[in-house]
């Protein structure tokens, strides 16, 4: 068996997605959540942990992404739950922007941070 140094991948023009927005892409056949926040893109697996609901659908407040099903809300950074019913944290990717394209590293890092503590 080979391994596969995975490399970054473009998702979107940067363009499609104004600030305050998320939307789903497919890489890898992951379904994955962009957002923008004033400028800064982040990404994190688009199914919330407690039911399958698109995150990329729901409201952004700031760093925060709300689940349009049952509320959960989510940190962008770092995946971490922020308040229930979800218990578990969504894996987060690297972004980055390069000649007005979102730049994607189809490697899910795992979510940080004990669900509902500082």
């Amino acid at each position: 068996m080979t391994e596969r140094t995975a490399e970054f991948v473009r998702v979107a023009a940067a363009d499609d997605i104004p600030p305050g927005t998320g939307k789903a892409v497919v890489v890898d056949g992951r379904r994955i959540a962009l957002f923008n926040v004033n400028g800064t893109f982040y990404a994190i697996d688009d199914t919330c942990t407690h039911e399958e609901a698109s995150l990329a659908e729901g409201a952004l407040y700031g760093e925060i992404v709300a689940c349009p099903k049952h509320g959960s809300r989510f940190h962008l950074p770092t995946g971490r739950v922020l308040s229930l019913p979800a218990v578990i944290p969504v894996n987060t990717y690297q972004v980055k922007v390069e000649d007005g394209h979102v730049l994607l590293l189809p490697v899910p890092q795992r979510g940080r941070g004990m669900p509902h503590k500082a």
